[in-house]
């Protein structure tokens, strides 16, 4: 018997057995199994997400065997792989054939249905959720039946389970549009709370992709910018390799994780650390390749909590958030970052129709996070919030159903692909209904 932890080690569970499938027909005949046992099974990733989504109640089924591009299709500008690809080597992959995703997150470790599955979203460009940019995917439902999803062939399916918890199958591939590889230019510059609350509405327009971090019990901001560039890939002009180390390998990793994890035993200097911290920031800029500017190292390991309110409730509730700091003895030594993105269709998907402003909330795995995400998720909740799915929340399906307007519509879909609930773990009960 083998434990499972997710990254954060916030969860944990002991399945009955683990299985690697090779190939298709391993996992239909693991789902199979699992129905005719009256049981369940799960696929995981790599454990990125907060929550219990993806705990196995008793078979777990590892997505080692199942990574790899497997089709590329320059007309169509789309690329299929399998679903337990790693984004990082997706990201590879895609470069070496000159592509790119248009958007992602600031992370490259989960696998593609992970990725998917969970809303994994970027800031800013035509759309910023990984699901969005989902052109077809193939899974096998809790019946063990193999069922490929594209806009011709079962669209319904496609509509909504490029986004779909785990709760609808297992996904075996997953195909994305994809365009030409293109440059990013990054310019960060710290800023002071009123001036990048001031120009926030300036900053979003005027550039592609732009992400903010406030370091609570400062009134400092960090500002990160990233605009495509009319270049070729071959001149990116990428920050020299002592300076990537010394900016992100070391400050940003070994010591902000050894100066967090002491402060967790004297929380009181966390804000004479923030101050310190934030006026030590430095404005710098570079190019490189989409992915190597969207994502980034995160090795000190942390929990936490994303919420997208709608976007004209953003800063409100961003400065509801400075109040609540302020006035609490909650001791924060990790930034709040701050992203946008515009609507999109995807069912449960936290932009969907709406344009969001997502507001994500990081404690030290040490420290314990309850008053503090209990706190801003009251405020969160007051603005209309919507909860990253692979993010610690407390929603339930009650409250859940009214912030999707489709989501009698996924609750049906599950009842079609997963009638004996061959999927369901407690994390799901929760969220969805039994």
């Amino acid at each position: 018997m083998t434990a499972w932890r997710n990254w954060s080690g916030l969860e944990t569970a002991r399945p009955s057995r683990v299985e690697q499938p090779d190939g298709v027909a391993a996992v239909v005949a693991a789902v199979e199994r699992a129905r005719a046992d009256r049981s369940t099974v799960k696929m995981v990733g790599t454990g990125h997400s907060f929550t219990a989504i993806a705990a196995p109640e008793a078979v777990l089924l590892t997505p080692q065997r199942l990574s790899g591009i497997v089709a590329v299709d320059r007309d169509a500008m789309t690329v299929t792989a399998l679903a337990g690809t790693p984004l990082k080597v997706l990201n590879a992959g895609l470069e070496g054939l000159g592509l790119s995703l248009h958007n992602m997150g600031d992370i490259a470790e989960q696998t593609l249905a992970g990725a998917i599955s969970t809303g994994t979203h970027g800031t800013g460009g035509v759309t910023a959720g990984l699901s969005a940019q989902v052109a077809g995917l193939e899974l096998v439902t809790g019946t063990g039946e193999v069922l490929r999803a594209t806009p011709r062939e079962n669209p319904d399916v496609l509509d909504l389970a490029r986004l779909g918890l785990g709760a609808l199958g297992i996904l075996t591939t997953v195909t994305f549009r994809v365009e030409p590889l293109f440059l990013l230019e990054a310019r960060e510059q710290p800023m002071s709370w009123d001036e990048a609350l001031g120009s926030f509405d300036e900053l979003a327009s005027d550039s592609h992709h732009v992400d903010l971090y406030w370091f609570p019990h400062t009134d400092r901001m960090l500002t990160k910018r990233n605009d495509r560039l009319d270049a070729d890939p071959a001149e990116a002009e990428p920050l020299p390799r002592w300076r990537a180390w010394l900016d992100d390998d070391l400050l940003a990793n070994t010591v902000f994780g050894a100066v967090t994890a002491a402060a967790n035993h004297a929380p009181a200097v966390i804000p004479r650390m923030n101050r310190l911290t934030a006026r030590a920031l430095s404005a710098r800029s570079y190019s490189d390749v989409a992915h190597r500017v969207f994502t980034a190292r995160r090795d000190v390991v942390f929990r936490e909590m994303e919420y997208a309110v709608p976007r004209a409730a953003g800063l409100a509730a961003l400065r509801e958030v400075r109040r609540a700091v302020e006035a609490s003895d909650w001791r924060i030594s990790f930034p709040v970052e701050i992203r946008v993105s515009p609507p999109d269709d995807v069912p449960l998907s936290t932009a969907s129709g709406r344009e969001s402003f997502y507001l994500a909330f990081h404690i030290h795995r040490d420290a314990d996070h309850t008053a503090y995400f209990a706190g801003v998720e009251a405020i969160m909740r007051a603005h209309d919030g919507r909860p990253h799915w692979g993010k610690v929340h407390t929603r339930t399906a009650a409250d859940l159903a009214p912030a999707y307007p489709r989501f009698g519509d996924f609750l049906a879909m599950r009842d079609r692909l997963d009638p004996d609930r061959v999927f369901a773990n407690a994390h799901l009960r929760r969220v969805l209904g039994e």
